[in-house]
């Protein structure tokens, strides 16, 4: 690391960064200013406090943003930390669209950073819905009691790699895509491996 905190593996991000390439440097330079490591993950600058995930930079079509790892458990008294979809449950988001937004929200990101400091120091976890409470698409169901060895697999699988199915065969509206997602996925599942292995 330099003298700045900033980790030469992560330049190229801000470096090639196109259309919000003024915002994530600001991000970059408050995050930095509460003494979180910056680390590169999935792509992206990911800070860390003794090897923990506090927050990571990330960039969309229509805004760039600031992600807390354990977001559900921020104060959101000013309603900027958002939940990317309805199946999200630790993550939260504070969207920027333009360089102004960030300059005067500066104190404001930083009292969310140290907050998610404080979360991660004290250990706290968000408790999340287990897998049992997860939506059991009816042909999946249909297909784990036809088939022994399916059922045994998926029972076999992570409770992430279990949540990610049951997300993906139930969120088609009509049962015959349900159905072909079932269908395709039975020899992932019976060979141990996730929806993204």
């Amino acid at each position: 690391m330099t003298a700045n905190n900033t980790n030469p593996k992560v330049n190229f991000y801000f470096e090639n960064a196109k259309k919000w390439q003024e915002e994530v440097e600001q991000l970059r330079t408050i995050v930095l200013d509460c003494q979180l490591v910056e680390e590169l993950k999935w792509g992206t600058p990911c800070y860390t406090l003794q090897q923990r995930n506090i927050v990571l930079i990330h960039t969309f079509k229509e805004y760039c943003a600031l992600l807390f790892f354990k977001g559900a458990l921020l104060n959101n008294e000013e309603g900027l930390l958002i939940q990317q979809s309805e199946n999200v449950q630790a993550a939260r988001q504070i969207r920027f669209t333009n360089l102004e937004e960030i300059t005067k929200s500066k104190a404001t990101i930083k009292a969310c950073i140290c907050e998610a400091i404080e979360v991660e120091r004290a250990g706290l976890k968000v408790d999340l819905k287990k897998t049992k409470e997860f939506e059991v698409a009816a042909e999946f169901q249909k297909k784990l009691e036809e088939i022994p060895d399916l059922k045994i697999a998926f029972e076999a699988l992570t409770p992430g790699r279990q949540r990610a199915y049951l997300l993906f065969f139930s969120q088609p509206k009509q049962s015959k895509t349900r159905e072909s997602r079932v269908e395709k996925s039975i020899p992932q599942i019976k060979n141990g491996k996730g929806l993204n292995d």
